[in-house]
C-alpha cells in the first residue's frame, strides 16, 4: 500500500478524523467529483480524491507511488498544492485558510502570501482559538509532519508554480487559471 493509499484509507476508517478534516481545511473524501469532465494538459491521469464545500475538488496526479496533488476550485483556478498528498495535507492543514493565502498573493507574491498568512492567522486566533488543536489532532493521526508558517507558505508557492507546463487542468477547450490571485491583503477592509 502506498502511502497516499495508507493515508486516505485512514481518514476513511475515522470517521471523527474525517469530521475533524473538514472543519479544519474543508477536505471531504465523499465530494470527489469535479462536477464537469477535466484533464491535464500532458495527459497525465487524475484522480479526483476530495472536495470541499464550495465545489472545488482535489485530485491525485499520475499514476507513481509519489503523486502531486491539483486543487480546482469551482470557479475555474486551478494548481498544484503539493507534490505529494502527505505535504498538501500539511500544507492545508497548517496554514490558516490557505486558500486566501493564494486569492490574496498579489499575483504569486510569497511575501505578500506572508503579509496575508499573518492576518488569517490573527482571524483564527480570535475567531477560531480551537483550531490549533485540530491542527495537532490530524498531524498525529495522519503522521503529518509540523512547519512554521513560513515554510508552508514557501511550499505552496513552489508547487503553484510549478503547474505549468505539465499540469495545466483543462475543461473542453478552456484552461483553469491559476491558483494565485490577483489581490492585496489591503483589499479587504477588515485587516486595515
Amino acid at each position: 500500500m502506498t502511502r497516499h493509499e495508507e493515508v486516505l484509507d485512514s481518514i476513511r476508517r475515522d470517521s471523527d478524523l474525517a469530521e475533524v478534516l473538514w472543519r479544519l481545511c474543508e477536505f471531504d473524501l465523499s465530494r470527489s467529483d469535479p462536477g464537469e469532465p477535466v484533464r491535464l494538459s500532458s495527459g497525465v491521469a487524475l484522480e479526483g480524491i476530495a472536495g470541499d464545500y464550495t465545489g472545488g475538488t482535489f485530485f491525485l496526479c499520475g499514476n507513481g507511488k509519489v503523486r502531486p496533488v491539483l486543487y480546482a476550485s469551482s470557479e475555474g483556478q486551478a494548481g498544484l498544492i503539493g507534490n505529494s498528498l502527505t505535504e498538501a495535507l500539511e500544507i492545508v492543514v497548517g496554514l490558516p485558510s490557505w486558500w486566501d493565502c493564494l486569492k490574496f498573493s498579489g499575483a504569486g507574491d510569497l511575501a505578500v502570501m506572508r503579509a496575508t498568512a499573518d492576518h488569517l492567522r490573527d482571524d483564527e486566533l480570535r475567531d477560531e482559538p480551537g483550531k490549533d488543536a485540530d491542527r495537532a489532532t490530524v498531524a498525529q493521526a495522519l503522521g503529518l509532519g509540523s512547519a512554521p508558517v513560513s515554510t508552508l507558505l514557501g511550499r505552496l508557492h513552489a508547487a503553484v508554480s510549478a503547474t505549468v507546463p505539465a499540469f495545466v487542468l483543462t475543461s473542453g477547450a478552456a484552461e483553469y487559471e491559476s491558483l494565485f490571485g490577483p489581490w492585496l491583503p489591503s483589499r479587504n477592509p477588515s485587516w486595515q
